[in-house]
Order: C-alpha cells, then structure tokens, then sequence
C-alpha cells in the first residue's frame, strides 16, 4: 500500500470527498483531511490518501499533482514516513 500527501485542498473537502477525488485511479483504503481541533475541526487543507496498489498511486500522484479543484491546485505527492 502506498500513502500520498494531498495538499493545499479547498477547505470545503471532507474525508468523502478527498476519497471521491481519488477514486477513479483505483481502491481507496483510506483518505482522511486533517482537521485544527483548536479552530471548531475546520480543515487545515491536507490529508493524506491510501490505495490498495502502488500503481494506482503512481497514476494518481502523476495525474493528480497540480489539478484545480475548487480554484486550488492540488500538490501531491508520496507521503513521507512519521519519525
């Protein structure tokens, strides 16, 4: 499984919607946007996505890194590990 860093989403984008975003590339495991629990859990405009396979990843990162969505371009790329 491979795990990408989504970044400066719309803060309209929900954990349903960043899956439905990466859905057409492959099996969604998880997608999760990361919330400001200090500022009523509004987005903080990233998550992260998990698909099932490394190629459906790749073609996602490659596809996706850049696209506008909501007058935001996306960044995507391979999430780095937590140290």
């Amino acid at each position: 499984m491979k795990k990408l860093y989504v970044g400066n989403l719309p803060y309209s984008v929900n954990n349903e919607g960043l899956a439905e975003l990466f859905a057409q590339f492959g099996e969604v495991v998880s997608a999760v946007v990361i919330l400001d629990r200090q500022n009523n859990n509004r987005s903080k405009g990233f998550g992260f996505v998990e698909f099932a396979d490394d190629s459906a990843a790749e073609k996602a990162m490659a596809e996706m890194n850049g696209t506008e969505v909501e007058g935001r371009e996306l960044k995507v790329n391979e999430a780095k590990p937590m140290n």
